[in-house]
Parts: C-alpha cells; sequence; structure tokens
C-alpha cells in the first residue's frame, strides 16, 4: 500500500504529486506517466485508421483520398494544441517544482484562452478560404473536392475547437501528475469516435454520405471528451493549480514567454509535419489518385509507430521538466535514456512489421485488387525505415523542451519536417519520380536523428570538460547546506549558481542548466 501510494497521488490528493515525480524508481514513475499518453496516442491513431477503415468499406478511392487530403488542415489543430498545452504543461511542472503555484495557475489560464483564440481565428480561416485550402492539399478532382468541402466544414469548422481544447486538457492534467485523467479523455473521445462512424456513416445518414458521417462522428466525439475534461477539472478544482478562469497573472512576461517559447518547437513539429504532408499528397495528385489512396493509407499506418513515441516523449515531459526544476540531474537524465530506448525499441518492431506484412496492412482500408494496394505497400515499406530515427528525434526534442532550451528543440523540430524532406521531395521527385517523393521522409528522420545525437553529446562533452565527469552522474553536495556552483548551459557558457538542497536538505544536485541565458 505505502508503495502505491508512494509512486502516484499522494493521500490528501493535492496535485503536487511530490513522490511520482522525485522518489518513485524511474521505471514506474516513466510507466506511470507515459502509459497513458501511448495509449492515448494510439487510440488517436486507431480513430484515424477507423475512418480511413470504414470510408474504405464504400469501395470510393475518391472519398478516401478526400478524407487523406484533409488530414493536414485537421492535424493544424493538434499543433494550436501543441502550442499552448505541451508549451504550458512544461511551465505548469516546473513551477510545481518550485513551488510556484500562483505562476502555475496563470500559465493555465493563459494556456486555455489562448489555444482558444487561436484556433477560432483558425476555424474562421478555413471556412472562407476552403476552396483554395483544398486545392492546395491535392483535391483538384472535382469528386474527391467536393466530399472534402464537406468534411472540412465539419470536422474543423465546426469542430475545431473542441478538438484541439480535448488535446489541450490532456496536457494540461498530466502536468500536475494526473496522466490517468488525461489518457481516460483522450480514450473516450477516440472510442466513442470509432462507435459513431459506422452508426453515421451506415445507419443514420442515407448511402453516399460516408465522408459526412466521419466527419460528424469525430465531432461529437472530441465534444464529449471535452465535457469530461471539464468535469474532472471541476471536481479537482480545490487540490488543482489548473485554472480556466482570466487573470493578470496569465500575462505575466515569464508565463507568456515561457508557454510560446517551450510549446513553439512541438508546434512546429505538427505543422510542418502537416505542411509536408500537403506537398507530398500535392505533388502525388498529379500522378492519380490510386497513388494518393496508397500513400494516404501507408502514411496513417506509418502513425502508429510516431504516435506511440510521441507520446512516451509527451508522457515523461512533466517529469523531466520538475526535475529540471529540482535540479536533480541525474534522475532528469535517466528519465530520457529509459523513455528514449523504449520508444527505439517499439519504433524498431513496428518497423518490422510494416516491411514483412505491408501489403496486408494496406489492403485492410483499400478494397482488394484496387493498383492503391500494390502502391501503399511499396510506400508503407519506404516510411517506415524512418521510425527509429524518428524515435531517438523526438525524444531529444522533448527533453530540450523540458529544460527549456528552445531554440535546440526548435531547430530539430523544423529540420526534420520543413527544412529538408520538402525540398527532398522535390529533388527525388526528378531523379526518381512517384517513389522519391516518399524517400525523403525517411532520408529526413535520419538526418535529424544524427542532429539531435549530435546537440546532446556536445553537451555531455561540455559537462565533461567543465567537471571531469558526465551529466548522468549526477554532481551533487553532501553537506546539505546552500553552496555557491559555477554552472554551464547547453550553449557552454559558464554562469554562476546558487545551488538549494532539493530533498529536504539532505543532498543538493548541481545543475548544469541553471542561470543560462535561456533559462
Amino acid at each position: 500500500m505505502q508503495e502505491m501510494v508512494s509512486c502516484g497521488e499522494n493521500a490528501s490528493g493535492t496535485v503536487k504529486n511530490t513522490e511520482l515525480f522525485e522518489n518513485c524508481p524511474i521505471p514506474k514513475a516513466v510507466l506511470r506517466l507515459a502509459l497513458p499518453t501511448i495509449i492515448s496516442q494510439i487510440i488517436l491513431v486507431v480513430y484515424n485508421m477507423a475512418d480511413t477503415f470504414f470510408i474504405g468499406l464504400s469501395g470510393s478511392d475518391a472519398k478516401l483520398t478526400a478524407a487523406t487530403i484533409c488530414m493536414p488542415a485537421f492535424m493544424i489543430l493538434s499543433a494550436i494544441a501543441n502550442l499552448f498545452g505541451i508549451g504550458g504543461a512544461s511551465v505548469i511542472s516546473r513551477a510545481l517544482g518550485k513551488n510556484k503555484m500562483e505562476k502555475a495557475r496563470g500559465a493555465a489560464s493563459f494556456a486555455f484562452w489562448g489555444c482558444l483564440s487561436v484556433v477560432i481565428c483558425y476555424a474562421c480561416l478555413v471556412y472562407f478560404l476552403r476552396d483554395p485550402i483544398l486545392n492546395a492539399l491535392g483535391g483538384r478532382d472535382p469528386f474527391v473536392h467536393a466530399y472534402a468541402s464537406t468534411y472540412l466544414l465539419w470536422a474543423v469548422v465546426i469542430g475545431g475547437t473542441v478538438t484541439s481544447l480535448n488535446s489541450l486538457f490532456g496536457h494540461l492534467i498530466r502536468s500536475e501528475g494526473r496522466a490517468l485523467h488525461a489518457g481516460v479523455g483522450i480514450v473516450l473521445g477516440g472510442v466513442l469516435n470509432m462507435a459513431f462512424d459506422p452508426l453515421f456513416m451506415f445507419v443514420i445518414l442515407p448511402r453516399g454520405q460516408e465522408v459526412l458521417g466521419a466527419a460528424i462522428a469525430t465531432f461529437l466525439s472530441n465534444l464529449i471528451a471535452t465535457v469530461y475534461f471539464l468535469v474532472v477539472l471541476w471536481r479537482h478544482r480545490k487540490q488543482s493549480v489548473l485554472r480556466l478562469a482570466p487573470s493578470r497573472a496569465m500575462f505575466g512576461k515569464s508565463i507568456v514567454a515561457g508557454v510560446l517559447l517551450t510549446g513553439l518547437p512541438a508546434c512546429l513539429m505538427t505543422l510542418f509535419e502537416n505542411i509536408s504532408y500537403a506537398v507530398l499528397d500535392n505533388l502525388m495528385s498529379g500522378y492519380g489518385i490510386d497513388y494518393q489512396a496508397g500513400v494516404g493509407v501507408a502514411k496513417k499506418i506509418n502513425m502508429l509507430a510516431h504516435s506511440i513515441v510521441r507520446g512516451m516523449s509527451q508522457g515523461v515531459l512533466p517529469l523531466i521538466a520538475y526535475n529540471y526544476a529540482k535540479k536533480n540531474l541525474k534522475r532528469m537524465n535517466h528519465t530520457l535514456y529509459l523513455s528514449a530506448l523504449s520508444s527505439i525499441t517499439i519504433a524498431t518492431v513496428c518497423m518490422a512489421v510494416s516491411m514483412i506484412f505491408s501489403n496486408g496492412l494496406v489492403s485492410l482500408f483499400i478494397k482488394s485488387g484496387s493498383d492503391a494496394v500494390v502502391f501503399g505497400g511499396r510506400f508503407l515499406k519506404i516510411l517506415a525505415l524512418g521510425a527509429p530515427f524518428s524515435a531517438w528525434a523526438y525524444a531529444v526534442i522533448s527533453y530540450f523542451q523540458a529544460t527549456k532550451r528552445s531554440m535546440r528543440s526548435f531547430v530539430l523540430a523544423i529540420m526534420r519536417k520543413g527544412v529538408l524532406d520538402i525540398p527532398l521531395m522535390f529533388l527525388l521527385d526528378l531523379r526518381l519520380p512517384v517513389y522519391g517523393i516518399v524517400w525523403a521522409t525517411p532520408i529526413a528522420d535520419i538526418a535529424c536523428a544524427v542532429a539531435a545525437l549530435v546537440l546532446f553529446l556536445v553537451f555531455r562533452t561540455a559537462m565533461r570538460r567543465k567537471y571531469g565527469t558526465t551529466p548522468s552522474d549526477g554532481t551533487s553536495l553532501s553537506n546539505g547546506t546552500t553552496s555557491s556552483a559555477t554552472s554551464l548551459s547547453f550553449d557552454g557558457s559558464a554562469s554562476s549558481d546558487t545551488v538549494l538542497p532539493s530533498d529536504g536538505g539532505k543532498t543538493a544536485i548541481l545543475s548544469p542548466h541553471s542561470l543560462s541565458a535561456d533559462s
């Protein structure tokens, strides 16, 4: 019983969960925080696959392509949620680690109102520019365009607000250690979507309205999940630091800058990822619907591995951020190593499965006998090669977000999606038509993983040169007193730091990040 309390919420139900963040064995802490997030991310992909599966039952490649090309516009809602959700979660966790409750409350308020305002503006933009947006996404075929316009209206314009808030609340609730509540909300939305899909597509709406049915199912499921999160916030309002009411505190310079700078890399990663997919769809549309349908399904199947590693990195972010604030460097880095190793292992398994059963997986979503199955299988084999490399990149990007190294996180994010892969699509398409477009993705994943490793090793080398040890060894002061020390930031610049005991005065862990230029 004691172990259960020490590795979860404490007996009084307070929000800090200090035992989980500080003393719970790292494997158990990672499991408790990451497992609900991984499951929720898998559910998100599965219900996206469910849309594809049920629409595929109509036997229309035009309808399947319509739902596929809308995904970049739909996933921008996730980019907005990541900007304020991951940024807000990191600021909240660090504030809790320093017992700055008012700052944590202000960060939650700013994240909520910022997300709500931006997503409303985005929904209005999509409504007025639907036609040019769909044409840019590869919806030039008249049948594809008509179906896609309907999906965009219901899933993004009408349902965009609740979709973003659903994801936002998951991040914020997880920031104070309530990973289970966060996971339940995300899973609830996914399960309801899978249940609503066949109901609206084949029972309630007339034949031929499958795309509309999928869009309505997505909207309603996210609406119900958002209501669930609001109920959770209301029931735990006395213990939680999460506040939605606007206040002056939410506009504090450290809050606004902290949320936006920390969340920007995650936002840009999602944004550029979807711009990349839009460019891919646009280039592929020139070769025909069979190619578009094939690559669309291949992308969704490949998303499973990415969802798992993304869930892992997002799940452990509060743990890393909290221990960064507490200056417990050893625990912070061990969390990175464990989560990264787990992510790479899982991604490698997913890659092997995709390589071996590529055609069989694609045929689950596309009617057998279609040329799209053959193309989709080939595309899936290519895309799957990048999974293990992107797993390491995700882990390092999340690590830099948690430790307030925004610039490094930003560079890696735009390198993986945007800076490298989009130019490569155009260049490789000239040398290797069709397949060169797809090869750009794993090549960019590999390059980003190498860059992430270099940035991390540069940091380790700087620490070894300065202290004669590695960050994971955890240089500490054992006399339990406050002392002055010299610290080295990621940039390699030295600074003076007063190191405070982080465990009740027993031991103070020396931080290599304190008082650096961007902390």
